[in-house]
Parts: C-alpha cells; sequence; structure tokens
C-alpha cells in the first residue's frame, strides 16, 4: 500500500471517529464571584454523539499551571477520547492567581459540579458518578474536591447553592496534597505558592491547611487514583505517598502508581484513567 493510500485511510478514520463525538464549546457554568466583582465562568463539553440508553458518567478535567496560568483548551485531545469511551467530559476554566487567591480555584471546581447535577436531566448524566481529574495544579484541586466533600468554606457562591459537589472518584497526577510541607520546596514552587495563597496566609499552618487535601481525609472520600512520578523535581513524591497514607488510614479506597523514572508529567494518565473508572463506576 502506497503512502497516499495510507494517508487517505488515516484521514477517514479520523473523520469516523470525530464524528463519535458532539463538542459543546464555552458553556457558562456559573460566577467567579470576588467581593463585588463577577466573571463569567465557562466549560467545554464532549459527549458520545447520539441519545443514550442511560445517563452517562461524568469526567470533570481541571488543568495545572501553578494555579496561575493554563486554560480548558489544553484538555481539547483527552476531551475528546474519554467521550469516545462513553464519557460525558468536561474542562473547566477556574479563576487564577496571583490575581485570584485561594479559595477562588476550588470554588470554581465545585460550582462546575454543581452546575452538572443542576443539568443532569437535560444532558442525560449520572449525578451519582462525577469524577475529577487532574495534572499539577490540577491533580492538587481534584484530590481536594475529593476530601474537602461538605466543607461550606470552599463552596463559594458562583451558583447552584442548592445541589451537592460531592464528587464519586478523582484522579490525581503529580498533585500537590500538603501544602505546608511543600514550602520548604524549590524558588520557582515557592513562588507559585505564594501567588496562590499569598504571602501572608503562607506563614499560618491553619491556614495553609485549608488548601491541603491530606487535612480532609477521612472514611467518607470516593475512591482515588494517585499517579506520580518517582523522580518529580517540583511535587516530590511523598507528597502522593502522604495523601496514599491517610485515605487508606481512613478505610477509603487508593491506588498509588509510582512511575519509577517519571518527573513532573509524561505519563499516560488517560489510559490509567479508563481502567480506574472503568471498574469503579461500572459496579456502580
Amino acid at each position: 500500500m502506497n503512502i497516499k493510500v495510507l494517508m487517505l485511510c488515516a484521514v477517514f478514520v479520523f473523520s469516523c471517529l470525530a464524528g463519535e463525538v458532539e463538542i459543546i464549546k464555552d458553556v457558562v457554568f456559573g460566577k467567579g464571584v470576588t467581593g463585588s466583582k463577577e466573571i463569567e465562568l465557562k466549560l467545554d463539553i464532549a459527549r458520545p454523539k447520539g441519545k443514550s440508553d442511560k445517563p452517562l458518567p461524568v469526567v470533570v478535567l481541571i488543568f495545572g499551571g501553578g494555579w496561575g496560568y493554563g486554560s480548558k483548551e489544553s484538555w481539547e485531545n483527552d476531551l475528546k477520547t474519554f467521550a469516545k469511551n462513553g464519557y460525558f467530559c468536561i474542562a473547566i476554566n477556574y479563576r487564577l492567581a496571583p490575581k485570584y487567591k485561594f479559595p477562588a480555584q476550588i470554588e470554581d471546581c465545585k460550582c462546575a459540579v454543581r452546575f452538572l447535577r443542576a443539568k443532569a436531566k437535560e444532558y442525560n448524566i449520572d449525578p451519582d458518578l462525577i469524577a475529577c481529574m487532574g495534572y499539577s495544579a490540577g491533580g492538587h484541586l481534584s484530590a481536594l474536591m475529593g476530601t474537602s466533600g461538605g466543607v461550606k468554606e470552599l463552596e463559594g457562591t458562583g451558583g447552584w447553592a442548592e445541589y451537592s459537589s460531592n464528587i464519586q472518584a478523582v484522579i490525581d497526577y503529580c498533585g500537590p496534597t500538603d501544602i505546608w510541607k511543600l514550602k520548604s520546596g524549590s524558588k520557582d514552587l515557592n513562588e507559585m505558592l505564594v501567588n496562590f495563597i499569598g504571602k501572608r496566609a503562607l506563614a499560618d499552618k491553619e491556614k495553609v491547611q485549608l488548601a491541603s487535601p491530606v487535612y480532609y481525609a477521612g472514611k467518607n472520600n470516593p475512591p482515588f487514583l494517585i499517579i506520580h512520578g518517582e523522580k518529580d523535581p517540583l511535587v516530590p513524591v511523598s507528597q502522593a505517598r502522604d495523601l496514599e497514607a491517610v485515605l487508606k488510614a481512613a478505610g477509603v479506597e487508593v491506588v498509588l502508581t509510582v512511575d519509577p523514572n517519571g518527573v513532573h508529567g509524561g505519563y499516560d494518565v488517560v489510559t490509567a484513567a479508563l481502567d480506574f473508572l472503568g471498574k469503579h463506576f461500572k459496579a456502580r
């Protein structure tokens, strides 16, 4: 088979796959409220084309970038992959540091989940099967979503207050879990933490704990898949092991995968996530 025929075949396959998924861009899911100022919060949706016989499980993708940069667009390919595998998948934007300090970021994540529950019938999604997945800062926010269910101080006032922001599964890829311990890390990381929390707040252990997933770990947390690189130079693998330890101590189902040569990224998280969610959500 010559190269021209191979290229035509590749285009045909891509077109067929693209036709399996419906994309909806820039859906407003709530408001980021800081004092008297409000901004619109937006998300992108990817879902299987056609009406499903039963409500679809949901994956919420939360981007990384030191809490200060990045956008939902970075998930474009993974968004489609989850949809092709039968999930209703969203990628969300959230308010960024240093303009917006914690807890703005987690408030926006929680607002997105409440929005999903408010629109469950309209979107034909299962409000009892919602997972959060993120990388780096997004991994931190996903883990915090999993451990801080019901914590009123982190809910915010972005909308849909009558609905729960609890989730049913977490995929945390190289996310910080205990920010107090991270303070002694690299200069770059310390600068990110100052931007995220604020210099004065970062010196207050009680306030720092409010932003740390390990602080909230308890028996009612959902199952966790934690993935981390043994050689991560930014967020040490001890952060993953600390979270695993407190979750196990609380009786929570947790799987920790450590890539022995992994740094800060590069692991095939989507394949691992699909396997994890397939086993967990199908059992429900």
